[in-house]
């Protein structure tokens, strides 16, 4: 299977930025790479999502106007860039990845990315 490598989470205060990284050892030509994120007690939340190329993203309300989702040209890396932070971001954050996708698939639906990384925390004080 596809293994994801995922970096960046921390502690910030509120306010702040954080970028996660998610590395997929996979090069499908065409591919969707997602993030994800749960906080106790919470439902799982779509965050951002983008096919290759970065011809296709998505965002949820809550984070469209602060995070930013991209990716590698060389590599099949994406990242979340996440500004402005706030304590309700607390929450583990998951890397999802779509292989051999159509860009109609790639949207914040769990159940459309077979594989998973481990997750990486992202804690926000006040």
């Amino acid at each position: 299977q596809v293994q994801l490598v995922e970096s960046g989470g921390g502690l910030v205060q509120a306010g702040g930025s954080l970028t996660l990284s998610c590395t997929a050892s996979d090069t499908s030509s065409g591919n969707c790479m997602g993030w994800f994120r749960q906080a106790p007690g919470k439902e799982r939340e779509g965050v951002a999502s983008i096919y290759t190329g970065g011809i296709t993203k998505s965002y949820s309300n809550s984070v469209k106007d602060r995070f930013t989702i991209s990716r590698d040209s060389a590599r099949n890396t994406a990242y979340l860039q996440m500004n402005t932070l706030k304590p309700e971001d607390t929450a583990l954050s998951y890397c999802a990845y779509q292989a051999n996708a159509s860009r109609w698939d790639c949207i914040l639906k769990a159940e459309n990315f077979a594989f998973w990384g481990r997750g990486t925390q992202v804690s926000v004080s006040i």
